[in-house]
């Protein structure tokens, strides 16, 4: 894994408590505009694009999910800027533009995602 993917692991390890959904607006547009064509903006896998997802849109509200969402914050880092996702959207033929992801953007995704899974009980 290189440096600075495994310092931007490091860093989203010392998340705090998540804020309301509410307070956490950028968090919730990175969801909207970059994960909810197929998670929905329910984040159960029912957006527009998850059944032609290959592998299927997984359904974010699962305790499985929520497990691997807590014990390991950096999930999301690598699922993004890793190899599942851009091939996955790209196999599909979705072209998301371009995002220049800064901790904050990881962080606030994450604070985002926990908030609407505990919501979503």
């Amino acid at each position: 894994m290189k440096a600075p993917l495994m310092a931007l692991l490091g860093t989203l390890s010392l998340i705090q408590a998540s804020p309301s959904l509410a307070d956490n607006i950028n968090g919730k547009n990175l969801y909207l505009q970059r994960c909810a064509m197929c998670h929905g903006a329910d984040i159960k896998g029912t957006g527009p694009l998850a059944k032609k997802s290959n592998p299927p849109t997984p359904d974010l509200t699962t305790s499985a999910f929520k497990k691997r969402l807590n014990d390991y914050p950096g999930v999301i880092v690598s699922s993004v800027i890793g190899d599942l996702i851009p091939r996955t959207l790209q196999e599909n033929g979705v072209k998301l533009p371009s995002h220049a992801w800064s901790v904050k953007d990881f962080r606030d995704l994450n604070q985002y995602m926990v908030g609407a899974i505990s919501e979503s009980r």
